[in-house]
């Protein structure tokens, strides 16, 4: 009878056991110990600005791991130097997937670059999450269900500039500089849609190649076309030059430039902050410049991770706000996985988030998604650089 009992409890500890066991789904790169993530990032080359982003996700997951990690398990984020080149996005993302084998792709940056993925990822069905550019093709459910951008739509973003436009310089006429890719094009498409029948406004675009030294030629010809309403759709080198450049030559238009060089530190301040007082921008996350957010508890919580695990970097660059926002949402939809760590799990939380708070976004903004609907940030608020800082005026506002 003892032994029947012992076979039975051994029996029962089996089907316990093996229940719990069953419990924990994991797709490839997660153990009980680790969740393996990677990413691409131009730690070189004319982007390399936006090394930072990569830097401050790695520092954010490196703090996370020091508190226990998500439900047990550390973060390993692989972050990549793709010299925001796609061909060696190409090459850096293949390594990530077929031979460190990740579970996903977070936060890869930049529009030409994850271009140059965007079929190959969504044929391995790899989870491509969070991708920092804001290119309208992200939000694209139906034909690349396995990605997802982060932050607001270049297209909404650019139409939100030209009602801005048509409200306070209705006989203005618009000069455009942007990038000659996917990433331009797609804020010139937005900002001819927000003019709409008052697209002939615009009398002068030139465009720039990633590989261009400079833009100072782009921005004399376009001074020269009489405009007196300057829009920079530029990534923050060239955003920097154009700045500079506007002030040179003694121009002096409305000038809007486009949130994704909207850094004080990264460039503003190469620019010349003198040079750069009167811009226009649209924010969705909080300026760490900006002294009202001085005793806010989220813009506190980031000034601790700043001092605690990046001393030294610079607290006036967006960028290390930015990569902070993007660690701390895939932490949360990390965490919501609980223990079914399987690629289609981790969309399916990605993909039905509801009313997500971030420590560094704008009061008032809460990321949703849903099965049909990517886009997480919806909404931005303009701003205007009073020489030390941006100064946000008029509500949050989104696209009609």
């Amino acid at each position: 009878m003892k032994r029947l009992t012992a076979v039975m409890c051994a029996l029962a500890l089996g089907v316990v056991a093996t229940n719990s066991f069953a419990q924990k789904k994991y797709g490839p790169g997660v153990s009980d110990t680790e969740i393996k993530l990677g990413q691409t990032m131009p730690y070189s080359g004319p982007a390399s600005a936006y090394g930072a982003i990569g830097k401050a996700e790695m520092a954010y997951f490196k703090m996370i791991n020091d508190q226990g990690g998500v439900n047990g398990r550390k973060i390993d984020l692989i972050s990549l130097d793709d010299g925001y080149s796609p061909p060696r996005t190409v090459e850096q993302t293949r390594k990530l997937v077929e031979q460190e084998r990740v579970l996903a792709l977070f936060q890869d940056l930049g529009t030409p670059t994850n271009t140059a993925i965007h079929k190959y990822v969504n044929a391995k069905k790899v989870p491509h999450l969070f991708v920092a550019t804001g290119a309208t093709k992200w939000g694209d459910p139906k034909h690349y269900p396995w990605t997802i951008g982060f932050q607001p739509s270049y297209q909404v973003e650019a139409r939100i500039y030209a009602k801005y436009i048509m409200k306070t310089k209705p006989d203005g006429k618009i000069a455009v500089l942007y990038q000659n890719d996917d990433y331009g094009k797609d804020y010139l498409k937005g900002l001819k849609d927000g003019l709409g029948s008052h697209a002939n406004m615009i009398v002068a675009e030139a465009s720039y190649e990633v590989t261009d030294p400079t833009v100072d030629s782009q921005i004399v010809t376009l001074k020269a076309s009489g405009a007196d309403v300057m829009v920079t759709i530029a990534t923050p080198k060239f955003a920097a030059q154009s700045i500079r450049k506007v002030a040179d030559v003694g121009w002096k238009p409305l000038h809007i430039v486009n949130n994704v060089s909207s850094s004080v530190g990264a460039v503003l301040t190469p620019a010349g902050l003198d040079k750069s007082v009167g811009l226009i921008t649209a924010l969705f996350m909080k300026d760490p410049t900006d002294p009202q957010w001085a005793n806010d508890p989220g813009m506190k919580r980031w000034r601790d991770f700043m001092a605690k695990y990046m001393p030294g970097a610079d607290t006036s660059d967006f960028n290390y706000v930015y990569g902070y926002g993007g660690a701390q949402l895939m932490t949360e939809v990390l965490a919501k996985c609980g223990d079914d760590l399987t690629r289609q799990n981790l969309m399916k939380q990605a993909t039905s988030l509801k009313d997500v708070v971030l420590d560094v976004a704008l009061p008032g903004i809460k990321l949703n998604t849903s099965p049909t609907d990517y886009f997480l940030f919806e909404q931005l608020q303009l701003a205007r650089f009073d020489g030390k800082r941006w100064v946000l005026f008029g509500d949050v506002i989104g696209h009609d």
